[in-house]
């Protein structure tokens, strides 16, 4: 058996390689060990979302946890990882399991591990689990019986429906003539959005394990079917898009264009602290725009820029009042509902904001514009060779990067990657993937043009 290396919050593997029976379970007695370690009366909520063999997995996972006598709430059907995150939450489990790969591509699945409070396991105790991993699996699956009194089936998409509709005003946006569009790109929120929004457009919201081949991440280059059907459509007011398993978020206005997580990230702030009146700390990743800082400061908020990855957003979502916590690619989490990301959550509250303003997405935009001034932002991922990405990171390190072409460098942060700073409009980011032959990069800028020519002139210089 090969050694299993968990990632940020979990394990992810290309099925029927290294993502196997076998190897779940061995994964899965890691976890039913910790748990009964580290609570006296351990209890774990388990789910799977619409990946290949999600059933067979999670009940894979189940009878190990049967069989170490761990209390067992198990969910029918596919669900999403927030009603997962919302099920530990609510029924006080020690921990959430979710059968996921998330964004990943078909060929992939993935063990998920979520906390009592709702988010992400912090990482030193997802390390404690992978430091237990036995080294095979010993265990006879077909001995184990899931009739058990351990076993309690839990419907976690009625939960979460129910949850959402206590927290918004639905009608409020049924009746404001707003007409929304979802793409579920294949995935877990399918079901809970026809039963919140019935009355949307709803794109690939059907089973499909292969997700036609693509990646289900909400970004504009895996979106174009939702792009091209608000265009032919022209009555659409804004579409909203999940991932694989509904925890990211994906945002079109009404003239097909892609609207980024920083002006999402905005947006909330702005609608929750103006409109609503909440209040508390908020939290971004390091290659979210420093645009948020502004609106922080414009409302007297405290705000603070953790390294990139969720899990440190809600560590500190969990310690403190945190308002708003989001990232770059997607993941985002506000106050009053649980320290996870949520796509369709967040899709609610931008919905709700533009119902109950009774104004377009894009005038909502200029209000935010309005305060922290107009900015685009694109982010390229460059495929290059290991021994490249170790060079230009080296170099970057060094401080021999000090123009990028006509650009010349104001200042560099090193929170978590490089950020060069050339005004205070302008900046790039140099980050490479922890996992990859992969180099990210990232720009802002006043326009759409001048963000691709940072990013072009970036990859003429780094990649020389």
């Amino acid at each position: 058996m090969s050694k299993i290396k968990f990632g940020t919050d979990g394990w992810r593997a290309i099925i029927a390689e290294d993502y196997t029976v076998d190897n779940v379970a061995r994964v899965s007695l890691a976890t039913a060990k910790w748990v009964k370690a580290n609570y006296d009366n351990p209890s774990i909520v388990i789910g799977h979302d619409c990946r290949f063999a999600g059933d067979l997995f999670m009940r894979t996972a189940a009878k190990i946890f049967v069989k170490e006598g761990v209390q067992l709430k198990m969910a029918v059907g596919f669900v999403s990882t927030p009603m997962v995150s919302l099920g530990a939450v609510k029924l006080g489990c020690s921990i959430g399991v979710v059968i996921t790969a998330s964004h990943n591509p078909p060929s992939y699945n993935g063990f998920k591990l979520k906390s009592e409070y709702g988010g992400p396991l912090s990482p030193g105790l997802v390390q404690e689990i992978e430091d237990i991993i036995p080294d095979v699996n010993v265990i006879d699956l077909e001995s184990i019986s899931l009739d058990s009194s351990l076993v309690e089936i839990i419907d976690l998409e009625t939960m979460y429906v129910d949850h959402a509709k206590a927290n918004f005003d639905l009608d409020a946006i049924e009746k404001s003539g707003l007409v929304l569009a979802y793409d579920a790109m294949y995935g877990s929120g399918q079901n809970a959005m026809k039963r919140l929004l019935p009355k949307a457009h709803f794109l690939h919201c059907e089973s499909n394990p292969s997700f036609m081949g693509q990646a289900p991440e909400p970004i504009a280059k895996n979106l174009k079917g939702l792009e091209n059907f608000i265009i032919d459509d022209g009555a659409i007011d804004c579409a909203l898009a999940t991932d694989g398993d509904a925890d990211r978020i994906g945002l079109y206005n009404g003239k097909g264009e892609f609207i980024d997580s920083h002006h999402i990230i905005l947006l909330l702030i702005h609608y929750l602290k103006k409109y609503k009146g909440a209040t508390g700390k908020v939290v971004t990743a390091f290659s979210t725009t420093p645009r948020v800082k502004i609106m922080a400061d414009h409302y007297d908020l405290d705000s603070e820029v953790v390294k990139i990855g969720f899990k440190y957003i809600a560590d500190i979502m969990v310690a403190e009042d945190v308002l708003v916590g989001g990232e770059e690619s997607g993941g985002i989490a506000t106050k009053g509902h649980i320290p996870e990301r949520d796509g369709i959550w967040m899709g609610l509250i931008i919905w709700e904001f533009m119902a109950k303003s009774g104004k377009s997405l894009d005038d909502l935009i200029d209000e935010v514009y309005e305060i922290v001034g107009p900015f685009k932002f694109e982010r390229s991922d460059l495929h290059i060779t290991e021994e490249l990405k170790i060079k230009i990171v080296a170099a970057c390190k060094a401080g021999d990067y000090k123009v990028f072409g006509k650009y010349t460098v104001d200042s560099i942060a090193t929170v978590d990657g490089f950020k060069f700073f050339f005004d205070e409009n302008r900046w790039l980011m140099i980050r490479p993937s922890g996992t990859e032959p992969v180099l990210r990069t990232y720009a802002e800028a006043p326009t759409l043009e001048e963000v691709r020519d940072i990013l072009r002139i970036c990859e003429e210089t780094i990649c020389k």
